[in-house]
């Protein structure tokens, strides 16, 4: 079915998007920060300020823009160059982006951002707050991943990952990805319309991506599949297609593959607990109990818990899986590791004699888990 009645009814009345320019998008053929091309963007998105669209920006370029400032040939590999020279082409982006906005008399705010910004739920809030009031007071936020002080267990593995997280943190509308092919296209190179299964959309992926870029169609459908979940809808379109933003939004057909979003809408904290933060570790469960988190949305009791893996502490987000090991909710536990390896399996009655402490009578409660 074609995208063109989703398309109208809802990117038409999106207030709140979140717009993700790839390296490859924002360079010319020279591997050099194209500046034509961002102050073509900037007057896209100084548009849509006026019509009242909040659009928040993540845009990658930082170590593209690096390597044409220092003359190299190709992108460093060793973690500490890769910091260095993102630190010089950061400030280089910036200032093409400050250039491009200030003639429309709009300011820029950048937000530098590492995985565990989004992790923290105190962070998390901030930066939603930080965001809104730079709206508010008629700024443009520009988001990047840190890469100056990045290092594993801190990145989002590409910015496709940060757009998707900052759709969570703003409860935004819509997510646009945009890059240099078309859309999502089939096994003739066709553009796809439109995605109603994010799971059958894998089988045309490819494995390839850009000589700058980090990220590649597999992580922006990742990226996608979260925000959608969520209930919002998604779209990959190519970045130099004219007007490619507000053509989107005002329902335009043609132009990329739009993601249908769930049904379900999810609010902003199980938006954190399930599709944000990361997990710390699995408790397994049997068949009863992965019964009752399904049909009927109760809370996770112990005696239907039959293992537990990992290191966790009180608050922090559990995968919970069935018998078969399939993933089916994740949720913020009560109880550390060694204190679930004591009780599961027994009734909440037991837990104060067994533990010598007061104890919650749920391990996670439903007001802090999502079904999968």
């Amino acid at each position: 079915m074609p995208s063109t009645e989703l398309r109208q009814s809802v990117l038409t009345t999106a207030r709140s998007v979140v717009v993700k320019l790839g390296t490859q998008v924002l360079t010319d053929s020279a591997g050099r920060l194209d500046r034509d091309y961002l102050f073509t963007m900037a007057d896209q998105i100084a548009l849509l300020h006026q019509r009242g669209v909040r659009v928040t920006v993540v845009s990658s370029g930082a170590i593209g823009a690096g390597m044409a400032v220092l003359d190299l040939d190709k992108r460093p590999t060793d973690v500490a160059q890769q910091q260095a020279v993102a630190a010089v082409g950061q400030r280089h982006l910036m200032t093409l982006w400050h250039d491009a906005f200030d003639r429309h008399d709009l300011r820029v705010g950048q937000l530098l951002l590492t995985r565990d910004d989004f992790d923290d739920r105190l962070r998390y809030l901030n930066i939603r707050n930080c965001v809104g009031h730079l709206h508010e007071i008629g700024g443009i936020p520009i988001a990047n991943e840190n890469d100056t002080v990045a290092i594993d267990e801190l990145t989002f593995g590409d910015n496709d990952m940060l757009a998707a997280l900052m759709c969570h943190a703003l409860s935004a509308d819509a997510l646009i990805l945009l890059s240099v092919v078309d859309g999502l296209l089939d096994s003739q190179k066709n553009r796809i319309d439109r995605i109603d299964d994010i799971t059958a959309a894998t089988s045309h992926t490819r494995t390839q991506r850009s000589a700058l870029g980090t990220g590649g169609m597999a992580s922006k459908l990742s990226a996608i599949e979260r925000v959608t979940s969520a209930g919002e809808i998604a779209v990959i379109a190519h970045g130099r297609h004219p007007n490619v933003l507000t053509d989107l939004l005002a329902g335009q057909s043609g132009i990329g593959t739009v993601f249908v979003p769930s049904q379900r809408k999810l609010d902003s904290r199980r938006r954190w607990i399930g599709l944000t933060k990361r997990t710390a570790g699995s408790i397994t469960i049997d068949t009863g109990a992965a019964a009752a988190l399904r049909e009927r949305g109760t809370s996770l009791l112990a005696i239907g818990i039959t293992a537990c893996d990992g290191s966790f502490e009180r608050g922090q987000v559990v995968r919970i899986n069935d018998a078969t090991g399939t993933e089916i909710a994740r949720g913020l536990t009560n109880y550390t590791t060694a204190e679930l390896q004591l009780i599961m399996g027994q009734h909440s009655n037991q837990f104060q004699t067994i533990l010598g402490q007061p104890a919650f009578a749920e391990v996670v409660h439903r007001d802090n888990l999502l079904v999968i």
